[in-house]
């Protein structure tokens, strides 16, 4: 009970500051993009507090506890893709979007191709969308099951809830101010906990009692960063940095930069964060699976150890950061579904005259029907990694062609596009599905079917 009131108090302070700042939202410039003027410091928390989700805690902690130190590379992989989009596509596309006044990434897509492959790209992001919103919400399910004894289906409507109500009050501007809170308490949080374990002894035993028991079959692999082999590090890469640097919740959030330095310094130091805190959920993971052996989800991993390892006092801490990390991905997710559907769907094909009091109510309205939708995918999907794999798959093959050819080269059309893009999609799968997400050669299908869109887009380019 003591953690649900923990959890209650900071989600009523989350909320409390979305509706405060929400009061200085005018239009949809500043719902969408913040007035295009955020600065390097809260484009970074913003990315920063976005990017440690579920996915990089729960999850991660997860595959530390499966595989070791080696799950770095979940994480790491992410922050090697922001530091790339830091130096090459994120700049570019900011010159872009401030030029041509675009709001989303279907936005670019129109400007750059067509309204036809504006409406592909947003049909194929809106459905692996909503699986990572799931993956947020059923971290955030889990955290409350063992803190509180809440059953998953409920966990789920509560994070969405929380991150629907302060999500749909401010928009971008508004999540820039929150998210800066919440990169506070995540940072705090964790730190604290690595410092109480380090003091405590509590990780050196753990590594001690590894060696020493013999329950892991390979204890050194175990605790090393390489411990799961080239092919399992490369499909992390392929996996996770192309998703990193053409995601359009952190290009959309991109496109809200006063300027180009901003985006350049607030990306790259959001990347350093990411390489940085890579190390924690995998350190985590192997905590508690010294503690802990028999656990039968791993996705339990990190609230076991909280509440299992750590007084109350600490215990809470963690937990408030952890609900941070998974309610702030969860309106990063919201912002690029709501966007996508009243710009791309709403505005561009039903009702092109609408005005920016109209847009404003779409925007929430899809916003709340998300949640919703997320929240039923959450009840229904069995963890958290298996969500944010599906949405990784999709958006690195549909949009990762469209929008690196679209920034380098101006002799790719839009029927060019369209076959790439059909093409990676369909082989993805195809490839994933032929050898049950082995690969071919040791090459990651997502490689294969990339190369398959390339060949295509460069036959049938204008």
């Amino acid at each position: 009970m003591t953690y649900l009131l923990i959890l209650a108090a900071y989600a009523v302070l989350m909320i409390a500051v979305g509706a405060y700042v929400s009061r200085r939202v005018k239009g949809s410039g500043d719902f969408f993009v913040a007035g295009r003027g955020l600065s390097a410091g809260f484009l970074f928390s913003t990315l920063l507090a976005a990017n440690i989700g579920a996915g990089s805690t729960v999850g991660a902690t997860g595959l530390g506890y499966r595989d070791g130190l080696s799950a770095w590379w979940w994480v790491g992989s992410a922050g090697i893709g922001s530091l790339i989009l830091a130096f090459t596509v994120g700049p570019r596309i900011w010159r872009v979007a401030r030029d041509q006044n675009l709001y989303t990434v279907g936005d670019y897509l129109e400007f750059r191709y067509n309204r036809t492959v504006r409406g592909v790209a947003a049909i194929l992001l809106w459905l692996g969308t909503l699986s990572i919103l799931a993956g947020q919400l059923i971290a955030i399910a889990w955290i409350l099951n063992v803190t509180a004894g809440v059953s998953k289906p409920v966990g789920c409507l509560i994070g969405a809830a929380v991150a629907t109500i302060y999500f749909t009050a401010g928009g971008l501007f508004g999540t820039a101010r929150v998210n800066a809170l919440q990169l506070i308490v995540k940072l705090v949080g964790f730190g604290m906990a690595l410092i109480f374990l380090w003091y405590t002894g509590e990780i050196t035993d753990s590594f001690t009692r590894i060696q020493k028991v013999g329950a892991i079959a390979d204890a050194d692999a175990f605790t090393s960063f390489t411990g799961i082999g080239a092919p399992g590090i490369w499909r992390y890469i392929v996996l996770l940095v192309p998703s990193f640097i053409i995601s359009p919740g952190l290009l959309q959030k991109i496109f809200g930069a006063k300027d180009e330095v901003a985006v350049r310094r607030g990306v790259a130091f959001n990347a350093f964060g990411l390489l940085l805190f890579a190390a924690v959920p995998a350190l985590l993971g192997v905590l508690a699976h010294a503690q802990f052996p028999d656990l039968a989800n791993r996705e339990l991993a990190l609230p076991t150890l909280m509440t299992q390892s750590m007084p109350l006092w600490l215990g809470g801490l963690l937990l408030g950061a952890i609900f941070a990390a998974e309610v702030s991905t969860a309106d990063a997710v919201l912002f690029m579904l709501s966007t996508s559907l009243s710009r791309d769907l709403y505005q561009n094909w039903i009702d092109p005259e609408a005005d920016d009091r109209r847009l404003m109510i779409v925007v929430r309205s899809t916003a709340v029907a998300c949640g919703a939708i997320g929240a039923l995918l959450g009840i229904l999907l069995e963890s958290v990694i298996s969500a944010l794999t599906i949405f990784y798959t999709l958006l690195s093959a549909a949009l990762l062609l469209p929008i690196v050819a679209g920034l380098y080269t101006r002799r790719v059309g839009a029927r060019a596009c369209l076959f790439a893009m059909c093409t990676s999609v369909a082989a993805t799968f195809l490839l994933e599905r032929l050898s049950n997400g082995a690969g071919y050669l040791n090459i990651p299908s997502l490689i294969w079917a990339t190369l398959a869109g390339l060949v295509v887009m460069v036959v049938s380019r204008k």
